[in-house]
């Protein structure tokens, strides 16, 4: 039977591995697309941040420095009494003095000088130029380019046109611009800033103040500014994409795990309808094959005794698998009840009491407490029966068996038996608590199977460590009763 359920198993796994398409793996694919997503978003995320902080940076600079000039522009002209009310920008164009008679030449050119003086004198200020309504340099903090006509400056258009401040920022000099003419080159970024004068009515633009600096302490902050920009966005978006790549990990694992359950259970109604059609079918014939074996027992006491006999051990034989294979493709049912788990465990030793004296094994059990356990006293009692006779056939030459009980987190307490019998290799122990797999001659493959299935259907579960020169250590956790919780076990 173990052949022709190796060889079914084959052949189910061939064909649908000849069928079906490669899995969807979501994990990679996530891994893929949401790094792509999240760092996509990221980088637009900080480029309209640091775009917004130098644009804002750039316009409170520009508004600061047009509120500075104009109020001292308006300090100059109180500073020197000029009668009429006469604006700063009025005076700034020596090519009107002469439209100005009733102010006294000497106050003008002071209020003239002062003001020109602070201009020049402001600080990170590389380049400074006052324009005429029809674009003439009348100033310039570069003596070459008094006198000059620019018609070709759209954001000082702009700037008379609007009658409004006007503020942008360089990285680099515009040589076809002819204001830009520095005496000292900037370095980084440099801000141009317009600044409108008005006539004494405040409806005309007079001049015009154009203004190059290099504020290097601004420069140094916008360039934190920045830097803690990116690096939070960095550190933000690595944040996000770890968190949800944890989250659709631990679903992925759960899918897969699930999907692997949903294999077993299909793996197990498959193999049940089929061996529970065979296990039927060899039941009658059994039955009658050991009948009549023990008929003939009865008329025939010469050289057939024994074959009859080996007819009558391999049917019990064959029956005892027949109800190996029953019990284990038979559901569980019923609800946990409590168990106590020292009284399993001492009644199942005794069961096995003649083996392990003629094995010559030596038990080492000395319980401290009697923990209640939720389990079926039944089926709890073929679970430890199940691990004893595998613990008592890896010993056949004598050892030790030690149990013994481990208290758990969460309410649970664990049973680890451990002989220094027969152990598994790392293959044999990967396929212990598979369907049919037994490194027992004569064995049918469903023991351990059975322990597992039982042990998670009360709560519990079932594990074991081996090495071929250690033995074997099985690990049986289970739930204990609620009024049991705060039992204490040795370490």
């Amino acid at each position: 039977m173990n052949v022709l359920t190796k060889t079914l198993r084959v052949d189910q796994a061939n064909e649908r591995a000849g069928s079906r398409k490669p899995a969807f793996n979501m994990l990679r694919w996530y891994s893929l697309i949401s790094l792509a997503v999240i760092g996509s978003v990221a980088v637009a995320l900080g480029t309209v941040a640091t775009q917004f902080v130098i644009s804002e940076s750039v316009h409170r600079d520009a508004l600061l420095t047009s509120q500075f000039i104009q109020a001292i522009a308006s300090a100059e002209v109180r500073h020197v009494s000029i009668p009429n009310v006469r604006t700063m920008g009025e005076l700034l164009d020596p090519r009107q003095d002469k439209d100005f008679p009733d102010v006294d030449p000497k106050a003008r050119a002071k209020a003239r000088g002062e003001f020109l003086d602070h201009i020049e004198h402001l600080p990170d200020v590389i380049l400074a130029n006052i324009y005429a309504p029809d674009r003439t340099v009348i100033w310039s903090t570069n003596p070459a380019l008094i006198g000059a006509t620019i018609n070709s400056d759209e954001d000082l258009d702009r700037a008379f046109n609007a009658k409004t401040p006007v503020s942008a920022r360089y990285h680099s000099v515009d040589e076809a611009r002819m204001e830009q003419k520095f005496l000292v080159p900037p370095k980084y970024v440099f801000i141009e800033n317009y600044i409108p004068l008005f006539d004494a009515d405040g409806d005309k633009v007079t001049a015009m103040v154009e203004i190059y600096k290099e504020p290097s302490d601004l420069i140094e902050r916008m360039a934190r500014g920045l830097l803690l920009i990116w690096l939070a966005t960095a550190v933000g978006g690595g944040l996000i994409y770890l968190g949800l790549y944890w989250i659709v990990r631990r679903a992925a694992m759960l899918l897969e795990a699930q999907q692997k359950q949903l294999v077993t259970n299909e793996t197990f109604v498959a193999l049940g309808e089929m061996s529970s059609a065979v296990a039927h079918s060899l039941r009658n014939p059994l039955a009658t094959i050991r009948s009549s074996a023990e008929l003939a027992l009865e008329f025939d006491s010469g050289a057939a005794h024994k074959n009859i006999n080996d007819i009558v051990l391999q049917v019990d034989r064959m029956s005892k698998w027949v109800r190996e294979l029953l019990q284990s493709l038979r559901p569980l049912s019923g609800e946990a009840e409590p168990v106590n788990l020292v009284a399993a465990l001492y009644d199942s030793l005794v069961t096995f009491e003649q083996q392990i004296a003629k094995a010559c094994i030596r038990v080492e059990f000395e319980p401290q407490s009697t923990p209640l356990v939720l389990s079926q006293q039944l089926q709890l009692s073929q679970i430890l029966s199940s691990v004893l006779s595998n613990a008592l056939d890896a010993m056949d030459k004598g050892g030790t068996l030690t149990i013994f009980l481990v208290s758990n987190d969460a309410g649970s307490v664990s049973v680890v038996l451990s002989d220094n019998g027969k152990g598994m290799n790392e293959e044999q122990r990967s396929m212990a608590f598979r369907p049919f797999f037994t490194t027992k001659q004569g064995g049918l493959g469903v023991g351990l199977v059975l322990v597992k299935r039982t042990m998670e259907r009360y709560g519990g579960s079932a594990s074991l460590q081996s090495s071929k020169e250690g033995g074997t250590c099985v690990h049986l956790s289970f739930k204990l009763m609620p009024q049991k919780l705060g039992v204490s076990f040795p370490q």
